[in-house]
């Protein structure tokens, strides 16, 4: 399991409950301090250029005030036929979203960076993972909706929690769909030296 070195502090700056637990699920030991910036301020480009700018710019606020801390900033966007989805703000919306989505692939990209501002380090990429939906009836939509799952959720949906049943297939990165691509992200932490693998040589140091 991969575990943080004992010189090297990490830093997820993010509030969502998913990304931290796939983080802790792997193994990690970090601190959770989320950031203010404001992703209004940023215009829709290439969607996995825009998630990497979003990314960016998490970490980067964090990591001016912990320079000496590892820190993960990322981003998530639903995308399909040049729209993003956001998190729906009333039932309408979220109804919407997913007659949208319903019998579509669509995509999840998730920009994620990884930074130290001490080390002079700041690594960003993005993730994309294709989506299919089945099709789905009006009284599935309805039934969705009204446990309140939808609400918080970008593209009105979990994949990880009671909106499984509306996935057909997928194409990509699990983890990315849940919020965070884990393996991309834990290499990066490996490749960096932020992070090292039990029993591997160094694990001592």
């Amino acid at each position: 399991m991969p575990s943080t070195r004992k010189q090297h502090h990490l830093i997820l700056a993010s509030r969502s409950p998913r990304r931290k637990y796939l983080l802790r699920k792997a193994g990690l030991v970090f601190e959770v301090i989320p950031g203010t910036f404001d992703e209004s301020a940023v215009p829709l480009t290439d969607p996995g250029d825009y998630v990497k700018t979003l990314a960016r710019a998490k970490a980067e606020e964090i990591a001016v005030r912990r320079p000496e801390a590892w820190v993960i900033g990322a981003d998530t966007i639903v995308f399909i036929e040049g729209a993003v989805l956001g998190k729906p703000a009333s039932r309408t919306a979220a109804r919407e979203m997913l007659r949208r989505l319903s019998g579509q692939t669509h995509q999840v990209y998730t920009g994620y960076a990884v930074c130290c501002r001490a080390a002079g380090r700041m690594i960003t990429e993005a993730v994309r993972t294709d989506v299919r939906f089945k099709e789905l009836t009006e009284a599935e939509i309805e039934w969705y909706i009204q446990t309140g799952e939808p609400f918080d959720k970008a593209g009105a949906y979990a994949i990880q929690g009671l909106g499984t049943f509306l996935v057909r297939s997928i194409n990509g990165s699990y983890t990315n769909v849940v919020g965070l691509p884990v393996c991309e992200v834990i290499e990066a932490l490996i490749r960096e030296g932020a992070v090292f693998l039990e029993g591997s040589e160094g694990a001592s140091s």
